[in-house]
């Protein structure tokens, strides 16, 4: 089997920096109940599948933010 290195790049377009989230405050996004926790960092907002929290988060503007919460509230995601 050979090993392959694959590298990757930033986005076109992506203009969110690398946060360091060592000492953000992690918040269930149910009371409790979820899979997911949010923390507000720098301006951003992540979040990460509480579960697995060594897995990569999701970085969220303060506008893209409000649109996922507005699509959720819609049912234009599925959160459970």
């Amino acid at each position: 089997m050979a090993e392959t290195t694959i590298q990757q790049r930033p986005l076109t377009g992506w203009d969110k920096p690398e946060l360091d989230l060592t000492n953000a405050q992690w918040q269930s996004s149910s009371r409790g109940r979820g899979d997911v926790q949010i923390a507000f960092v720098e301006g951003f907002i992540a979040m990460r599948n509480s579960a697995r929290p060594e897995s990569p988060s999701l970085i969220f503007t303060p506008a893209e933010w409000g649109a996922f919460v507005s699509g959720a509230r819609e049912g234009e995601f599925d959160l459970t």
